[in-house]
């Protein structure tokens, strides 16, 4: 066998190699939650503590959102909430089995923006709701649209981690890719109208701590994750 027919079977060997790791190491084993598993609906609290239902209340969604293709388990909830002093918060919860699209489309600077909002710059935070867990890392920002100011703190959930970012979403995607996994995801954004600006971020806090604490520990792991699993510790305080 000639020299160039050798290098031409062992460059085929490779690339044969090459695609059969590749098939290998694909994320096979989903780790969604099920329609028995979880019913946004009827999970979520309509009503805890001071916080009483809001109806007839229109959250911001991205355009088109009753059109776009739903994968079989992908599930949204929107609701407006008030306190006992008739503050009104608004919480969306967005879900899908995988990382999606439709849950890009629903991060506020994106959402708002195609709305027509002018969206300022995300600032990390970091909320204790609990005294044995480690703080839910969020993310706040401003949006006007002509006099509506609606200050909003949201969060992503990517399997056992909450994602502070675009850039850690994509690392948590291929950290749970080369463990076979593909990562369900959550979007939580919780925002106020008709607050002052200087106390709506406390407002939402509240609203937070208290929804945290009046689910059940399923739907609590949910929400926030569960730090004793997930691939990125937060440690900002």
């Amino acid at each position: 066998m000639s020299r160039r027919a050798v290098s031409l079977a062992l460059a085929i060997v490779a690339m044969i190699a090459a695609t059969a790791a590749a098939v290998a190491m694909k994320p096979r084993q989903l780790m969604a939650r099920s329609q028995t598993e979880l019913n946004l609906e009827a999970s979520l609290p309509r009503a805890f503590g001071q916080w009483r239902p809001a109806p007839g209340v229109r959250l911001v969604e991205p355009p088109g959102s009753d059109t776009l293709s739903r994968e079989i388990y992908n599930q949204e909830v929107a609701r407006g909430y008030f306190d006992a002093e008739g503050h009104l918060v608004m919480l969306l919860v967005a879900y899908g089995e995988s990382q999606s699209e439709r849950l890009q489309l629903h991060r506020p600077e994106i959402c708002y923006a195609a709305q027509g909002f002018v969206v300022s710059r995300p600032v990390d935070a970091t909320l204790a709701y609990s005294a044995e867990a480690p703080p839910l890392a969020t993310r706040r920002l401003m949006t006007r649209r002509e006099e509506r100011v609606e200050p909003i703190t949201y969060w992503m959930r990517i399997g056992y981690d909450v994602s502070e970012g675009v850039l850690q979403r994509q690392r948590l995607k291929l950290e749970y890719g080369l463990r076979g996994l593909i990562p369900d995801g959550a979007l939580f954004r919780v925002s106020t109208v008709g607050v002052p600006p200087e106390e709506s971020f406390g407002i939402e806090d509240q609203f937070i701590r208290d929804l945290i604490g009046a689910v059940d520990p399923a739907m609590r792991s949910f929400i926030v994750g569960e730090p004793n699993k997930a691939f990125i510790s937060h440690n900002r305080t």
